[in-house]
């Protein structure tokens, strides 16, 4: 299915200025990382800690920014390098807080270790777009 979704994609991206050099296989690690991170997120936002907050707001973002991926129309490189850069922000908000329960919650700790996994696909992504620029 991940194949025939990038297919899509790939096909879609043609048409759109400098946005025809993507490498999918980086854009669906992105969105793969930002899945995980959205679900670990609303998991430990459950917890009713203090760090639920910045979970919720995370796993919202990741949200946004995976869908935003998915619908690559209207997109350029620059309105994608700052959603990029606002995941990356929002998911290092949610690890800080996380971190601190960490060592007490193995959920908290999870969720940091997906909102890691996030920004480094999130800069990875950024980085494809930084080198076809």
């Amino acid at each position: 299915m991940d194949s025939m979704m990038m297919g899509a994609m790939s096909k879609n991206m043609e048409s759109m200025p400098d946005m025809q050099m993507m490498d999918m296989a980086v854009m669906q690690a992105c969105m793969d990382a930002c899945a995980a991170c959205e679900q670990a997120c609303t998991v430990c936002s459950t917890q009713m800690m203090d760090c639920s907050p910045a979970c919720m707001n995370c796993a919202d973002m990741c949200n946004t920014m995976m869908r935003s991926m998915m619908r690559m129309q209207g997109m350029t490189p620059a309105s994608m390098m700052a959603m990029l850069n606002a995941c990356i922000a929002m998911c290092r908000t949610c690890m800080d807080a996380c971190g601190r329960h960490a060592d007490e919650s193995d959920v908290c700790r999870m969720c940091a270790q997906a909102c890691q996994a996030c920004m480094d696909a999130c800069t990875a992504m950024k980085d494809m777009l930084m080198a076809s620029a």
